[in-house]
């Protein structure tokens, strides 16, 4: 049986898709983890400058920024990719497999830095467009906030972007479609630490203990309430408690009780509720047993918000280029966290999501130690990068 045709891709993208296979596969069998991204930021810092690209490096410690510039216009845009790997043992059996035990790519960022590079060479050969293109490789995604930390050394100051653009690989999704929601698209999350502060002592005489267990327990009860009883039906509130750690003997009554939670909220004024509450009821419930709580919020990753006009002008661009059947129709919002939330919400924009195809193809979910991404989606991503720039860059007439 023949294999089926690949989703549609520019022909002179197509034409170099070898290389950007084999620099994706590179990439893959050398994972680095956030803000360790010395050798893939090496490698796109020296195919961008190859390529006539102006490069940029230090922002975020190891992000790399290309700007390349074409007729008159002054007008900016910024397209984004991530570069970091995840601490997780791989098992694909691919023969690209990470070499590096204990690190992979389980999340396509890979597959998202070899498809930027794919249109920055496209771009910087046929300079189709009016204006100035940001290149922007991002490291530490997974958890440590490397687009808070551009921004925090200066990125929108040296790099200022009218909007910005990412994109993502989507499991699940069929090879080449594309999936982009308006407004709240992707949930904050956030990390919550309490220490249940109690009296240790005897299992046998608890009597003369406060058992911050117990108090713990009660705790881990009552926080679901937050969101059946506190958050509007219709809105969506996560609250997960990951880990509950105390003491290390049947018959010891520890002395404290730390419990480790992750939070998730698709609204900002949900998200604050949530923090005020988990705190109140914390608190509460400890200061029922006798024992006292200390509560540690940490703001991680805000709600990801998709500008309306800016996700109409990318799905209408899809479009235009692959018909109706090109976009995943009603997609809805997600309650993982993307760290590009913290782009939009200095600059307009859209983080839009391109199908990593079904089955054994494409399938395997991301942060999963067989995942892989789908190298017959790249030069389809690439395309995609290359008619967003050229069509928001479009030359003016007068």
């Amino acid at each position: 049986m023949n294999a089926p045709l690949p989703p549609p891709a520019l022909e002179a993208i197509r034409a170099h898709e070898a290389e950007m296979v084999e620099i994706r596969h590179q990439i893959h069998a050398n994972p680095e983890l956030a803000y360790e991204e010395h050798a893939t930021s090496d490698l796109v810092a020296e195919r961008l400058a190859r390529w006539g690209w102006e490069v940029h490096r230090g922002l975020g410690g190891t992000g790399v920024v290309g700007t390349l510039r074409a007729g008159t216009s002054t007008r900016r845009i910024g397209l984004r990719a991530d570069m970091d790997a995840l601490p997780i043992a791989e098992t694909s059996g691919k023969p690209w497999a990470s070499r590096v035990f204990g690190k992979m790519h389980a999340c396509g960022h890979d597959g998202h830095t070899a498809m930027l590079l794919s249109a920055a060479r496209h771009l910087a050969a046929t300079r189709e467009f009016d204006g100035i293109v940001h290149a922007v490789f991002q490291p530490a995604e997974e958890g440590l906030a490397g687009a808070r930390k551009m921004l925090e050394d200066g990125f929108l100051e040296l790099f200022p972007c009218d909007a910005m653009f990412g994109m993502h690989n989507a499991p699940g999704v069929p090879e080449g479609q594309f999936t982009a929601v308006p407004g709240f698209a992707m949930a904050s999350g956030d990390t919550c630490i309490i220490t249940v502060k109690g009296v240790g002592g005897h299992g046998a005489i608890p009597q003369h203990s406060v058992d911050p267990v117990v108090a713990g327990a009660a705790i881990v009860m009552a926080l679901q309430t937050i969101v059946s009883r506190n958050v509007p039906p219709l809105q969506t509130a996560i609250i997960s408690v990951g880990a509950f750690l105390a003491g290390d003997a049947p018959n010891v009554i520890p002395g404290t009780a730390e419990l480790r939670l992750t939070v998730r909220a698709m609204r900002p004024d949900v998200r604050d509720l949530l923090e005020k509450r988990i705190a109140e009821i914390a608190q509460a419930q400890a200061t029922t047993f006798g024992a006292t709580a200390e509560v540690n919020y940490i703001r991680r990753y805000p709600v990801l918000n998709n500008s309306p006009e800016h996700t109409e002008f990318c799905k209408q661009l899809v479009r235009d280029w692959l018909g109706e059947e090109g976009l995943v129709p009603n997609p809805e919002p997600v309650t993982a966290s993307e760290d590009f939330s913290f782009f939009l919400e200095k600059v307009p924009g859209c983080f839009i999501n391109i199908g990593n195809g079904t089955g054994s193809q494409g399938g395997c979910m991301v942060h999963n130690a067989g995942y892989d991404f789908n190298d017959r989606v790249l030069s389809t991503g690439a395309t995609y990068w290359v008619k967003l720039v050229e069509r928001w860059l479009a030359p003016q007439a007068g």
